[in-house]
């Protein structure tokens, strides 16, 4: 059974270039309170004699005397109120204009801890009691989101675990982005871990060789005279598109026989980075895409309100039965020469007790193009348009990282898509719950209304070859 790895490379700043770009009007806002609030504390502190005359224009009130609040009690009461003010502030912020980060670990979402047992101690149990079954083959070829641009400013370097692999993720002093095994050829050493990058080159931290980001030739080697030929690291097909970095992965070495599409409105501006989550699944990776063809789990698990959140055993709380969603779900696989995507229509609606509100209906439509990227368009005349990038990246043969991107119309003010990445988020979530703890069964038990889970079946084998990885052998342990 195999060890879960943390993915060092997903973990991101505070400050983020889209949020930074489109909201530099509100950040200057912000910084501006903040400075004058700090200088009326620091002013009200420095002022030994008696800073109630600036407070309240005539000296400490009665009340305060006789209760022994002048003098120093007052000017810390001053302190303690500016920072309540400052902390009000900072969440308002952060609730009005800041990304929606949320960020789940391992075993945060999806198990049940009972008797005493930590969450950790749960998820390993399941893992360990799980039967695999027999598993397709564990790495699809295709394109797979390694990090978010924003996370790799120019010149760094990021350590990543993506199909099993550790990969230095770099940004060249030029501007583009490189992907190339983390190990150097020359002793091993993890070239993510205290390399740097030089021009377009990163720089081992062992011994000084630099090798270049576009190719993985080796171009320098401080203490040799000549550079062999043969020196250099695999480099990984890469490309940066819509906010995003993305390897190519294929069993056989072959070349992308696609691309990922572009969508506009990102690149022109028009759409603006919202926020993203994150989460760790216990599952093959097959298991994620074939709930757009899985129509009936939607009523099943999807109906209850969102107000229920995620732990299954209370969703269907009658607390909450006033609110409920309603949802008609079409997939189908495109025609050739798209044959590699698949479009999933969703029709949302919402009832409040009994009552249907057209005001909140929501069409989706979800295109998946390969394993690994799925576009969930949005379109509201009301609420404006956007996109969801739902990426699923595996880590281990049997854990997969997946992330939840927005990006939405600059005009329409934050709280809508990061209500919208919430709501999903909870949806996903109830997901992620029975993902953890199922085990894939190659011939399941359908009736006629599950024809189109047969069909993504079959859809979705194209990603795999005769030569695709498979779950061969186990480790002693898989704990976290």
């Amino acid at each position: 059974m195999w060890v879960c790895v943390t993915v060092t490379g997903y973990r991101i700043g505070a400050c983020v270039r889209f949020f930074v770009m489109d909201n530099s009007r509100a950040s200057l806002m912000f910084k501006g309170v903040a400075v004058v609030a700090i200088g009326i504390a620091a002013a009200f502190v420095m002022n030994v004699q008696d800073p109630s005359r600036t407070l309240f224009g005539g000296g400490y009130p009665e009340l305060w005397r006789r209760t022994g609040l002048a003098g120093a009690p007052a000017r810390a009461a001053a302190c303690i109120f500016v920072g309540v003010f400052l902390l009000a502030v900072g969440w308002l912020y952060r609730l009005l204009f800041a990304p929606l980060e949320l960020l789940r670990g391992v075993d945060e979402v999806g198990y049940i801890a009972e008797d005493g047992r930590s969450r950790a101690q749960a998820a390993n149990e399941v893992r360990r009691r799980r039967k695999t079954g027999e598993l397709p083959p564990v790495y699809p070829n295709g394109w797979y989101r390694v990090l978010d641009s924003h996370m790799l400013e120019r010149g760094d370097v990021k350590s990543v675990t993506i199909l099993g692999q550790q990969v230095a993720v770099l940004r060249g002093q030029d501007g583009k982005a490189y992907v190339v095994d983390a190990y150097c050829p020359h002793l091993g050493a993890n070239l993510a871990v205290g390399g740097r990058v030089v021009g377009g080159c990163i720089e081992c931290p062992f011994h000084g060789w630099q090798f270049r980001g576009q190719d993985g030739k080796c171009v320098k080697i401080p203490y040799a005279d000549k550079v062999p030929e043969f020196a250099k690291v695999r480099c990984w097909p890469s490309c940066e598109i819509n906010g995003q970095v993305l390897v190519w992965f294929h069993c056989d070495g072959l070349e992308p026989s696609w691309r990922v599409p572009e969508q506009s409105e990102i690149t022109r501006g028009e759409w603006v980075y919202r926020g993203r989550t994150e989460h760790f699944i216990n599952a093959h990776i097959e298991e994620i895409p074939e709930n757009a063809a899985d129509i009936a789990h939607l009523a099943h698990l999807h109906t209850p309100g969102i107000v229920s959140g995620v732990d299954l055993r209370y969703t269907n709380s009658k607390t909450w039965e006033f609110i409920r969603h309603d949802w008609k779900v079409e997939w189908k696989p495109e025609p050739e020469p798209n044959q590699h995507c698949s479009q999933m229509l969703v029709k949302h609606a919402l009832t409040v007790f009994g009552r249907h509100w057209p005001f909140l209906d929501l069409d989706v439509l979800a295109r998946q193009v390969g394993p690994g990227v799925v576009f969930l368009l949005f379109e509201h005349s009301f609420l404006g348009r956007g996109v969801i990038m739902h990426c699923v990246t595996p880590v281990e043969p049997l854990l997969q990282c997946v992330s939840h991107t927005i990006f939405y119309q600059s005009s329409i003010p934050p709280l809508v898509p990061k209500f919208i990445l919430r709501a999903e988020c909870i949806q996903f979530e109830r997901d992620v719950m029975i993902w953890n703890n199922k085990t894939y069964i190659s011939k399941p038990m359908l009736v006629k209304e599950d024809s189109a889970i047969q069909n993504h079946r079959r859809w979705f084998s194209q990603f795999y070859s005769e030569n695709s990885p498979r779950l061969r052998y186990q480790h002693d342990t898989l704990d976290f």
